[in-house]
């Protein structure tokens, strides 16, 4: 096992030095374990940012892997509040390890020897800063975060980072399994998870839009099994922290607070934190180095560009690349591409090199994007983080979801929400994308769209007021923090 590496971060890297350095005597400590891969890290960090300007008398030691931390950390580090300390767990890669390339291999490793690695480095934290825990935040993926709050004896307050339709699917998924089956699921479809499971608020959502590892794919593949495991012991936290806000469905909200001891909507987060004290400049300015929002100020007609992004992770095939190039310069609309340089092609940079209406770029900052007046439709793999910011923006989406939790959000976004359109059969097509363009951009559907996330917006706007739901769910998760409110 890669020896545990503890590296403190206060202004830059350093090595560590005694916690009463910063003269400041903390009247409680609490650790937060961050699941590092794919983008969780980062909000994961943004809602410890929150609580440590909310509460500087309080401590904060934020873990994560070395990679995931050099990454957070690389042009922030000198912006950490005083009452933030970064730490390096081991990343479970054995010495000498050479990957055999299986899928999520990398997690796998991770998730085995996570229990352990945590352990030890929450010992050396302590340690380190002779402050004793006082409460354990974890992302939810890190189940065993109820294993180790209770070894410590302090309230565990996992953090779910999508929304509250995929984590009622995950708390619920022993009775899915148990109504539906996991068998084949061919010509099933299409059926509603409701025909069989009584589920508040999913009404709406078909069998194929659950998530892998919940009733069929490899129910023995990691992220099925943390899944599971997660699903049963959430309702032994003492609460249950979301990114979402209350009033984007209050069915499902009410059913989860059945279910656990509490459930506190702390976000969205990109919302709340605007709404928070303003974070140092250096965090908020955005270089526009790509020349991407310059080209949208020269756009002269309001909601016209299709701004087109996958995020972090997801990769459509390079037929769909192609559809996509097509399509946008067929239909003739302005549009924003943000696309990897790893994704191109020989061919699609040919299409793309024709198609003079628009921008491709390898990187474009999204939520300014998004709140562009001239950006009229998104088209997006449909990941939380990215609905929500496209919510902030009032933009109606196109939605091609590949895995997760995109499934169900698509769904909620075109069936319950009608704030965006998926593409048929979940695969981009020429002439597919050429008519969403035309729905979104141009017809009454799109009108609608465009009132309907509106008024989305506002709600969430509102919840994060200091009035609002999501709040007064903070100033409780604070109250528990401190201890002045026992859940």
């Amino acid at each position: 096992m890669i020896p545990l590496q503890l590296v403190l971060l206060a202004h830059t890297y350093m090595a560590p030095q005694p916690i009463d350095d910063d003269h400041v005597v903390y009247e409680h400590h609490v650790a937060a374990l961050a699941f590092p891969f794919s983008t969780h890290a980062s909000p994961t960090l943004a809602l410890i940012r929150r609580l440590a300007a909310a509460s500087p008398n309080t401590l904060f030691s934020f873990f994560s892997t070395s990679q995931s931390n050099n990454s957070l950390f690389s042009n922030t580090n000198t912006n950490l509040p005083r009452n933030i300390k970064v730490f390096d767990v081991a990343d479970g890669v054995p010495d000498g390890y050479v990957f055999a390339g299986k899928p999520q291999e990398d997690i796998e490793l991770f998730m085995k020897a996570a229990p352990h690695n945590f352990t030890t480095s929450l010992d050396a934290c302590v340690a380190h800063t002779g402050k004793r825990l006082t409460c354990l935040i974890t992302d939810a993926f890190l189940w065993f975060g109820a294993h180790l709050a209770h070894d410590l004896g302090v309230p565990w307050l996992p953090l779910w980072l999508s929304g509250l339709n995929s984590l009622s699917l995950h708390v619920h998924t022993d009775l899915l399994r148990h109504t539906i089956g996991t068998q084949s699921i061919a010509g099933l479809e299409n059926e509603l998870i409701t025909k069989n499971a009584n589920i508040p608020g999913m009404s709406k959502v078909r069998i194929k839009d659950l998530p892998e590892g919940v009733i069929f794919g490899n129910l023995d593949s990691v992220f099925s099994r943390m899944l599971h495991q997660m699903g049963q012991l959430l309702p032994r936290a003492n609460a249950v922290l979301v990114n979402s806000f209350e009033e984007l469905d209050i069915t499902v909200t009410n059913d989860l607070k059945s279910k656990f001891n509490k459930l506190l909507n702390v976000g969205p987060f990109n919302l709340a934190a605007a709404a928070s004290p303003p974070l140092p400049e250096a965090l908020t300015a955005v270089d526009d180095v790509t020349g991407c929002l310059s080209w949208l100020d020269k756009q002269k007609a309001a909601s016209s560009v299709v701004y087109v992004s996958f995020g972090s992770v997801a990769r459509p095939p390079e037929k769909e690349l192609m559809a996509m190039a097509q399509a946008l310069e067929a239909s003739g609309v302005p549009f924003l591409w943000s696309l990897k340089d790893s994704f191109k092609t020989p061919l699609l940079n040919e299409l793309l090199v024709k198609a003079s209406n628009g921008m491709v770029v390898p990187w474009a900052p999204q939520p300014r994007v998004l709140a562009h007046a001239s950006v009229g439709a998104f088209v997006t793999h449909c990941g939380w983080s990215s609905l929500l910011e496209t919510i902030a923006g009032g933009v109606p989406m196109i939605c091609r979801p590949f895995f997760g939790d995109q499934r169900v959000n698509a769904r909620t976004v075109e069936d319950v929400l009608e704030i965006g359109v998926t593409v048929e059969d979940g695969v981009f097509t020429k002439h597919g994308l050429i008519k969403y363009f035309d729905q979104v951009l141009s017809q009454q559907r799109g009108k609608k769209m465009r009132g309907n996330i509106n008024t989305v917006k506002l709600l969430a706007q509102q919840s994060v007021e200091p009035k609002g739901s999501s709040a007064q769910n903070f100033k409780l998760l604070l109250d528990v923090i401190s201890g002045s409110t026992k859940v």
